[in-house]
């Protein structure tokens, strides 16, 4: 019954499809996207990535640059403890270097993290910690107790007393109740998108931008075993981007016919520009601004940076310089309130000396309502 003794007749009959002759390849399967945490965005969109890279550098650099004033309500200071600190926050950074950091960071993660060094009234140093090292630990009414500081297997934990030592800003996020979203989160699927048809590109022009095909079998159906030889040198010699457009040296009666489109075809260009503009609109850049061509939102550079200013620095600062002045002022003990200078930004000037003439001219208000509606501090009696 185990068919010992039977005549050996030779291999079993292999049944073959009807389009045996023609084996297409494409590149069929589901779509392969990188992983989510804030180390892996910020080396594909940032380090690896130039849309991603000049996007949080200007940002970054345009909101570090906006002057700051600081005030109770009721007078600005020209001097203050306060002022000095950010001028000078630690030994090795700057005002400007310090701000870029932290906007980076909350840009880059959707966190920023701030240390107070100094025991008892205003800190003496202020230090951005790096956000991918940073875990919230909260306790059972579901707020922060903690904060944990983890680097190479060692970890620093942070309490959380009447004044916390580490200041924790976060974007909105709809589904986290501790860690805030990113625009790079957000931009995550369009910097797949340019990453892959750069790659691409650059294999296609590595391999002189050959298109893709058929292979056509004229002779003989293939046995089992030359389809599978066939099949595993096509997956290892000429797919994926690495190999694109690699020329094939075929033998046994096979034929290349070309069946794909040519780079011009595809318009990979074309591809990689949608890509930068959805990336520019996750961070709430003008595409202007990125130098990607096409966009005709903004009638010229000026009144897209204006824009900028308005929509995403703007309000980026006052987040963060909120954030600042309550967490500050528990520390120093008095009311403190840190907050743009408005009328100090060249991009704005032309918004501001509108909106001074227009209340300078209306007659009917009174110098301290002027003064007020101009967010200016009232006149000493």
């Amino acid at each position: 019954m185990f068919g010992f003794g039977r005549k050996d007749d030779g291999p079993a009959e292999a049944k073959a499809s009807a389009t045996g002759r023609v084996v297409a390849w494409g590149a069929a399967g589901r779509s392969v996207w990188s992983a989510r945490d804030t180390g892996t965005l910020t080396r594909l969109g940032f380090t690896g990535n130039p849309v991603g890279f000049r996007a949080v550098k200007l940002i970054a650099e345009a909101a570090a640059a906006v002057p700051l004033v600081a005030g109770d309500g009721q007078a600005r200071f020209d001097v203050h403890p306060v002022l000095e600190l950010l001028r000078r926050p630690n030994g090795a950074q700057g005002q400007a270097e310090w701000f870029e950091a932290l906007f980076g960071q909350l840009l880059l993660s959707g966190n920023g993290y701030v240390e107070a060094v100094g025991g008892g009234g205003l800190p003496v140093e202020l230090h951005v910690l790096r956000s991918d090292r940073m875990s919230v630990v909260p306790g059972t009414d579901g707020w922060p107790v903690a904060y944990d500081y983890a680097v190479g297997g060692r970890k620093h934990r942070f309490k959380v007393g009447e004044v916390s030592p580490v200041l924790h800003v976060r974007s909105f996020h709809p589904q986290d109740d501790h860690y805030g979203l990113s625009p790079m989160q957000a931009a995550a699927t369009a910097m797949d998108v340019h990453n892959a048809a750069s790659r691409w590109s650059k294999g296609l022009l590595d391999n002189a931008a050959r298109p893709s095909g058929a292979i056509v079998n004229s002779g003989e159906d293939l046995s089992p075993d030359q389809y599978e030889r066939l099949a595993t040198e096509m997956e290892a010699l000429h797919q994926g981007a690495r190999n694109a457009g690699r020329p094939m040296l075929l033998d046994g009666g096979l034929d290349w016919k070309p069946m794909g489109f040519s780079p011009s075809d595809m318009e990979f260009q074309k591809t990689k520009e949608a890509a930068a503009r959805e990336i520019a609109t996750a961070f709430g850049v003008p595409p202007m601004m990125l130098g990607i061509p096409g966009d005709a939102t903004y009638a010229n550079y000026v009144e897209a940076n204006r824009a900028f200013y308005r929509l995403t620095v703007l309000p980026l600062v006052g987040r963060v310089t909120e954030a600042l002045s309550y967490w500050l002022a528990q520390q120093a003990g008095e009311t403190l309130r840190i907050e743009a200078d408005r009328d100090r930004i060249g991009a704005l000037q032309a918004d501001r000396d509108a909106e001074w003439s227009r209340i300078a001219g209306a007659d009917f208000l009174t110098a301290e309502e002027k003064r007020r509606m101009l967010g200016l501090p009232p006149l000493d009696v």
